[in-house]
């Protein structure tokens, strides 16, 4: 089994402008890579979002490397010291959209797939969650794969996601588990009154900042 350049597959990445939710055959590229590489693929797009989930193996435990092939725009594209999509590499450094968050960590985790391929059979699974929704609201990425996933009896053990982490070096901080988010609403209603009946009348201003 040929082994897999992670910095070249990386350029190639770079090179799909693949701004959410633009895909620019970006899931293309990662698709070939894995079904070269023995995995089952299966294209799961919902609404104008390309996801990509694909295993090999069918037992336990199940190793998933989830990650996003898609990326933020470029802003003011004067700013760059190279084309935001040309992949240049300058001494030693890889410029581009998507260098550091995430691609580069799609193609390593498929190198380390192939790697770890060519040496034997794999106990277990190995499988890859990639989505083109991370960076955008994230409705039809990973959230909807997962659901899909779930309701078919699908069950991933572990999960390896690809965020960057390293803080001086490359390697040198791993994280574990995730920050994580939450959405709060909140409805403070008022009465409306006149400034010469203040007594009439609820601000719901005060009350919203005091539970700020």
């Amino acid at each position: 089994m040929a082994g897999i350049d992670a910095v070249e597959l990386t350029r190639e990445l770079i090179r799909r402008p693949s701004v959410t939710p633009a895909d620019a055959g970006a899931m293309d590229v990662v698709e070939q890579v894995l079904a070269g590489l023995g995995f089952s693929c299966r294209r799961m797009r919902f609404g104008e979002i390309e996801n990509l989930y694909a295993r090999i193996g069918t037992t336990w435990p199940h190793l998933c490397f989830a990650g996003h092939t898609d990326v933020v725009p470029v802003g003011d594209a004067g700013a760059w010291s190279r084309e935001a999509f040309a992949a240049d590499i300058v001494d030693g450094v890889l410029i581009g959209r998507g260098a550091v968050d995430m691609k580069s960590a799609i193609a390593a985790f498929a190198a380390a797939a192939a790697s770890t391929l060519a040496e034997g059979a794999v106990t277990g699974s190995l499988s890859f969650l990639i989505t083109g929704d991370e960076e955008g609201v994230a409705l039809d990425g990973t959230k909807r794969v997962v659901e899909t996933l779930r309701a078919e009896g699908e069950v991933i053990d572990h999960c390896i996601v690809g965020e960057p982490t390293s803080a001086e070096s490359f390697g040198d901080m791993v994280k574990i588990g995730r920050r994580g988010s939450i959405n709060v609403g909140i409805r403070v209603e008022g009465i409306q009154g006149h400034v010469a009946y203040p007594h009439r009348a609820a601000n719901p201003v005060p009350v919203l900042i005091r539970l700020l």
